[in-house]
């Protein structure tokens, strides 16, 4: 046998999820046909509505795989770029390029008119935003305003499919009411609606097309059949034709709320790491060695489109599942427990400077959708503090609109206190001799747990201590 320090083997997910080997496109030339009523081996027109982050890339994927393609979008600017072979989105590897080839082949176009675009098409797919309101209730503006826009070009034999992510039972219950009431028409008689929530991961989308299952499911069986044979032309991912859309809807928030509730748990485990004196990150990876165990990371707060928003979709349908409550506040106490990780080294934070580096929600994805730096920004200047930050991805005056004042790289500071809110690579190069008053490092993501520092410079992380982070080879230890 042999004995090692760390587990050989350990699972983790950290700053994502596993990626499973991409599946090899197997799909022939199809045959175009107009209708097309999901025969295998043949291809149509569909309509993408909302062509953002996610929906250029789709709109790529299915011309790609021969199908005639419209981009449905109310912003003129990204209906341009597209016209003109360009992608608005600056950072999802292969997607300008996808973008340019799809535009050349004559497979992809744009426009505002969803209802125009829809009468020539036989599928629709919709992939706009579902967020939340003051109330933490689902916001259905941007949603039901697409429904409406495409509504007066339903037909018989269209196929509606959403994709984004929604409260179990609003496409049978809200949606497919909502177009019959429009049309005039009866869904699964005369036009067909499908549920199947995308599962993709910005910056792999295009990997995650080819790998991730695709979950498919109808208000009745003729929806279903439809929707999963239109995904099983474009996509070189198993397609699972799911029971219903109800359990297709269910599927995709008991996949976020998981990773919602393992993230609170890992951060409940942090704070009694930090109790008991070992380092969280060594607990994980030993806890993680045993296959049934699959502990998420810690860090200073959950941000993005998805983790936070959906398990609140969940409880505006079942306010009575207290796990997933607990877990929401849990996760969004974590920039809380950070000012007062400051107050405890600092104490008063009343004129103190202090950095936060990175304000996208992740690092590498220029998005502030829900990022947890723009509360403990709030919440550093409520306590008096005087806050700098500074994001690759972002121009100072995404900064100054954050509510702080933007810090140029590279230059000194007078900084007393350094917070990192994302795990971008570029932290670990900061020289720390520029900040001659540093004090402290909160460290959200444990993200610089090896990093050598000052001698005068404390360390802390989310459920690692000064004491027991790893340090470079020849570091000396700081006593905990």
């Amino acid at each position: 046998m042999t004995v090692v320090s760390r587990p050989s083997r350990v699972v983790s997910l950290l700053g994502g999820s596993i990626n499973p080997p991409a599946n090899r496109c197997t799909h022939k030339t199809p045959r175009t046909v107009s209708p097309w009523t999901g025969e295998p081996g043949t291809a149509g027109r569909v309509v993408v509505v909302g062509a953002g982050k996610m929906g250029l890339p789709l709109a790529v994927q299915f011309a790609r795989h021969g199908w005639h393609v419209t981009a449905v979008d109310v912003n003129p600017d990204v209906v341009a770029a597209i016209n003109e072979g360009r992608s608005h989105v600056a950072e999802e590897p292969g997607l300008a390029e996808g973008v340019a080839e799809a535009h050349a082949a004559g497979r992809l176009r744009a426009t505002a008119d969803g209802a125009a675009a829809l009468r020539e098409a036989d599928v629709a797919v919709l992939i706009v935003p579902v967020m939340l309101d003051d109330t933490q209730q689902p916001d259905y503006r941007s949603m039901d305003s697409a429904v409406h826009s495409i509504a007066g070009g339903v037909h018989p034999g269209v196929t509606i499919i959403f994709e984004t992510t929604l409260p179990v039972g609003d496409t049978r219950g809200r949606f497919a009411p909502m177009l019959e009431a429009a049309t005039g028409l009866k869904a699964e008689r005369d036009f067909f609606v499908a549920f199947s929530p995308e599962r993709l991961y910005s910056g792999a989308v295009f990997a995650n097309l080819s790998t991730y299952p695709k979950l498919v499911g109808g208000i009745g069986p003729e929806s279903g059949r439809r929707a999963a044979n239109f995904y099983d032309s474009v996509l070189d991912a198993e397609i699972v034709a799911m029971s219903c859309a109800e359990a297709a809807e269910f599927s995709k928030i008991a996949d976020t709320t998981y990773r919602d509730v393992n993230i609170a748990l890992a951060n409940d485990f942090a704070r009694y790491a930090d109790r008991v004196g070992v380092d969280i990150q060594e607990v994980i990876d030993g806890a993680n060695s045993q296959p049934y165990s699959h502990i998420h990371q810690p860090g200073i707060g959950v941000g993005g489109h998805c983790i936070p928003v959906y398990p609140h979709l969940l409880l505006s349908r079942a306010p009575d599942l207290e796990v997933v409550a607990v877990s929401r506040r849990t996760n969004d106490a974590q920039v809380g427990n950070a000012i007062k990780s400051l107050e405890a080294l600092l104490g008063s934070l009343d004129d103190v400077p202090i950095l936060v580096l990175g304000l996208t929600y992740r690092e590498g994805v220029k998005e502030l959708a829900y990022s947890r730096a723009l509360p403990l920004i709030e919440r550093l200047s409520f306590h008096g503090a005087d806050v700098s930050a500074y994001d690759p991805l972002l121009s100072d005056d995404d900064i100054r609109r954050g509510c702080a004042t933007p810090y140029q790289w590279g230059q000194p500071g007078p900084f007393r206190a350094i917070v990192t809110q994302t795990a971008d690579k570029l932290w670990a190069h900061m020289d720390l001799s520029l900040f001659p008053e540093l004090e402290v490092i909160l460290d959200g993501r444990n993200s610089l747990r090896e990093m050598d520092l000052p001698e005068a410079v404390r360390y802390v992380g989310i459920g690692v201590q000064a004491g027991t982070r790893r340090r470079p080879a020849g570091a000396p230890t700081q006593a905990r």
